[in-house]
Parts: C-alpha cells; sequence; structure tokens
C-alpha cells in the first residue's frame, strides 16, 4: 500500500462514495474503483459492502480504517519532525477560499507569509463559502477562510481575522421586483428571492424569515455569493450576500443595499484547520501570519 492509495482508501471511508471522492480526489472512478480492489486482494478481505443504492465499510474496512488513520498521522508527523529539522521552512499548503476572500483577504496574508516562509507552496482552490469547513473536515484543505458555522465541528479549530456586514441587495435596474418594493407595505410574499443552498448566509435568511413571517417566494437556489450577486444584478430577485462580495463584484454597479428595520448578524470570518494540524511548523506559522492584529505584523 502507498500513500496515494491510503489516502483514496480514508477519503472513501469519510464519503461513502465514489463519485464524490473521484471528483474531490482528482482521480477517475475507473482507477479508484481499481484502487480499492487492489487493497482488497493485498488484505484478502472485503472492505466495502457495495450495491446500487449505497455504500458502507464492511468489519474489516472499518478495522483497516482505523489502521489507516493511524499510518497516515504518523507519516506525516515523521514530516512535520522532519520539517523542524530543517533550517527553512517548505513545503505545501493547501489553501480554500471564495474568490471574493481571494482578492479581498487572502494578498495582505499571503504577503506577510512570503516574508517569514518564502519557500513554501500555496495551492489555492476556490469555490462556495459553505463548502470550506466541510473541505477541510474531510482534509481536502489544509486551511481554509470561512466564515464561523452555527456549529463548528469539535475536531475543527477557528480563530476570527474579520467582521463582515450583511446586506439585502436588489438590482439597479427597472424591474418588477423594484416595482414590488416601491410598494408600502412592501408585499414580500410576492418578491423573488434568491437563496443560498446551504451555509452561514441560508440561516440568517431563513432567520429572517421566520421573524418577519414573511412566506417566502423562491426564485433560484445558488450556490455562492458571487453568483448570487449576478442575478440579483440581472433583476432575478433580492438577495442576502456578504458586503465584502458586493465591494469586489464587476456588476456592483446594478445592485443596491436595501434599507430596513431588521439587523443581520454579520459573518465572522477565520482561518479555519483540524486541530491535530495545530502543531505543524508550516500551517501553524500561515495560522500566526493570519490571524496576527495589522499592527503586529507589520
Amino acid at each position: 500500500m502507498d500513500i496515494r492509495s491510503a489516502q483514496l482508501f480514508q477519503h472513501l471511508a469519510s464519503s461513502l462514495n465514489f463519485s464524490k471522492t473521484s471528483e474531490q480526489m482528482y482521480v477517475s472512478p475507473p482507477t479508484l474503483t481499481r484502487v480499492i480492489q487492489r487493497l482488497e486482494e493485498e488484505l484478502g478481505a472485503e472492505l466495502f459492502f457495495r450495491d446500487k443504492r449505497s455504500v458502507r465499510l464492511t468489519a474489516a474496512g472499518q478495522r483497516f480504517a482505523r489502521f489507516v488513520r493511524s499510518w497516515l498521522d504518523e507519516w506525516h508527523q515523521l514530516q512535520v519532525d522532519l520539517q523542524l529539522a530543517s533550517a527553512e521552512l517548505t513545503g505545501e499548503i493547501r489553501l480554500f477560499c471564495t474568490v471574493t476572500a481571494s482578492y479581498s483577504h487572502l494578498p495582505a496574508i499571503l504577503d506577510r507569509f512570503r516574508l517569514v516562509c518564502p519557500k513554501a507552496e500555496i495551492k489555492l482552490t476556490t469555490g462556495d463559502a459553505a463548502s470550506a469547513i466541510e473541505k477541510v473536515r474531510l482534509d481536502e484543505a489544509d486551511i481554509a477562510l470561512a466564515a464561523h458555522p452555527a456549529h463548528l465541528p469539535a475536531n475543527l479549530a477557528f480563530r476570527s481575522i474579520a467582521s463582515l456586514p450583511v446586506m439585502l441587495i436588489a438590482p439597479t435596474i427597472p424591474c418588477k421586483v423594484n416595482d414590488l418594493l416601491q410598494q408600502e407595505p412592501v408585499p414580500w410574499h410576492k418578491i423573488p428571492l434568491i437563496m443560498p443552498e446551504h451555509g452561514p448566509a441560508r440561516g440568517r435568511f431563513d432567520r429572517w424569515l421566520a421573524d418577519m413571517a414573511i412566506t417566502p417566494l423562491i426564485a433560484a437556489k445558488v450556490d455562492g455569493h458571487e453568483a448570487m450577486v449576478s442575478m440579483v444584478a440581472l433583476g432575478t430577485g433580492v438577495a442576502l450576500v456578504a458586503d465584502a462580495v458586493v465591494v469586489n463584484s464587476p456588476v456592483k454597479d446594478r445592485v443596491r443595499m436595501l434599507e430596513l428595520d431588521y439587523r443581520f448578524e454579520p459573518f465572522d470570518l477565520g482561518v479555519c484547520m483540524l486541530n491535530k494540524r495545530l502543531h505543524e511548523p508550516l500551517i501553524q506559522t500561515f495560522w500566526q501570519v493570519a490571524t496576527a492584529k495589522p499592527e503586529l505584523s507589520r
């Protein structure tokens, strides 16, 4: 068994979904199947129950999963120990954040990080903010810039770096949405809403609807705040997004903030990673640089 095979097995043991593991671990489905089959042949035991509806670990698979987790942890610890012996920190950090964060908050962090770790490599992946915590939990990213979730998993560490105001936005172009918003009182049950699929923004949207006793007219469910801003700009409906997304959007002139007698809880943007990796020199250095007070990091 090699490291890559162990990593693929570990991800599949967590996801229990061949398609998901194939996609997120950048391996073709046939290759993933062959890896698992080879492991089963080497062990002489079936690791997964498979049928058309589900994938489950066998008893042997559960035992092997414990072994693989321990083995990979020891391998990782060996890398850390050897890195500690090196005079200069090197290696790769897999970083995940939204497109907006990649140019609103990340550049300043990377500028400071490069000063102390010039030989470190950053592998950046961008995507939906609601996926950030899961990316770290499944070890698809070492560190994520993410909004603090309603419930932070116990094995994750989170430290705040910014507070992002949240606003309800509408289009600036003449459209049916604006005609409805000009009515008194505003007929919220008739106004199309662009909803986030899940994540902190969805929780705030749901609380607002409940507090205001609004039965929503959902025009679309969308992953990603950037996409929601674009849909609002087209006149599709109204949406709840972080102000940083609007400020950095190429269509910011086509949307406007709605004044409401309601205060949305701001997003607590921070750095997130697995607790067990806080002691790793390279990861620890990024953590310290990213969460340092601006006046301390000059």
